[in-house]
């Protein structure tokens, strides 16, 4: 039986690559997007298995009509991938008002409204699996991209959290993450705050490596794609994913600093403790937080 799978920014990038693929292999897809027009190639060629749905993620009402009309359609969702995002590159003192709100209502409420939508249904049937598509920026810091950056990291700490509320239910949860791939991200896709000249060093190189048409991007999105269906096929998905060589080496290193930094100032951790504080990993709480129980 064919699974269903919701998908935001169903149009472009990633989103387009796992509705082709999908697509492809039979499955049904209720398939969002700004502009769902840009779906008529698929839809003409895959009438019974795409539904096109006009939505903007930022629209919480919206989206709850989206994720209902999508289960009147097909009946049920299996997989929701909450894919739409966009970034801006400036330095954090550059943005406007609306260049903060835009993001942060697209790359972080977005995929907690839909993740809040498509847990009832999948709660009822005691199954699904959310993916959320963040980024290697959501693991570290990188100049000019403060705000995007600030999104990912907190859908990673929302997804976590998340994560061990529903893993009693039968519902999993994976945390896509990948590095540089070629898709419009950082293309057509990507605007830019004000520039300030004093920030030439660090924001400067960012905005300069966006913006040379010659540069290549590490990662296949049709091989992204695939990933993400075999990972939801395998009955002990992770829960953070790296995709991509690039994200890969640089994660490697930047997870090497922060142990050395965390061993080096330990001490200090450690000697905040009130004198009769219980070890706190042995607590019924520790064992909860960390996974233990």
């Amino acid at each position: 039986m064919a699974n269903v799978w919701f998908i935001t920014g169903s149009s472009r990038g990633l989103g387009r690559s796992l509705t082709t693929a999908l697509l492809e292999k039979g499955e049904l897809v209720a398939a969002t997007a700004r502009k769902p027009e840009q779906l008529d190639d698929l839809v003409a060629k895959y009438p019974d298995q795409i539904y096109p749905i006009k939505l903007d993620v930022s629209d919480e009402a919206a989206v709850n009509s989206a994720v209902k009309d999508a289960v009147t359609r097909f009946g049920k969702i299996d997989v929701a991938v909450n894919n739409a995002g966009f970034g801006i590159t400036g330095a954090a003192e550059a943005y406007t008002h609306e260049q903060i709100s835009s993001q942060i209502n697209t790359n972080l409420y977005g995929p907690i409204y839909v993740t809040r939508a498509v847990l009832p249904y999948m709660r009822k049937q005691r199954s699904g699996h959310i993916l959320q598509i963040s980024s290697l920026g959501g693991r570290m810091g990188t100049p000019g991209l403060s705000i995007y950056q600030a999104t990912k990291f907190a859908l990673a700490g929302f997804s976590e959290a998340v994560s061990k509320e529903i893993a009693p239910l039968g519902i999993k949860l994976t945390i896509i993450e990948p590095g540089g791939f070629r898709t419009n991200w950082a293309g057509d896709s990507m605007s830019f705050a004000k520039d300030i000249p004093d920030y030439e060093q660090t924001v400067g190189v960012r905005v300069k490596r966006f913006k040379d048409p010659a540069q290549q991007m590490t990662g296949d999105p049709d091989k992204a794609a695939q990933v993400m269906i075999d990972v939801v096929a395998h009955p002990e998905p992770p829960l953070h994913l790296i995709l991509g060589s690039d994200a890969a080496g640089i994660l490697k290193q930047v997870e090497a600093g922060r142990q050395a930094e965390f061993e080096k100032w330990l001490p200090v951790s450690l000697s905040t403790d009130h004198k009769d504080a219980e070890n706190f990993l042995e607590s019924d709480l520790g064992r909860l937080i960390v996974g233990n129980k």
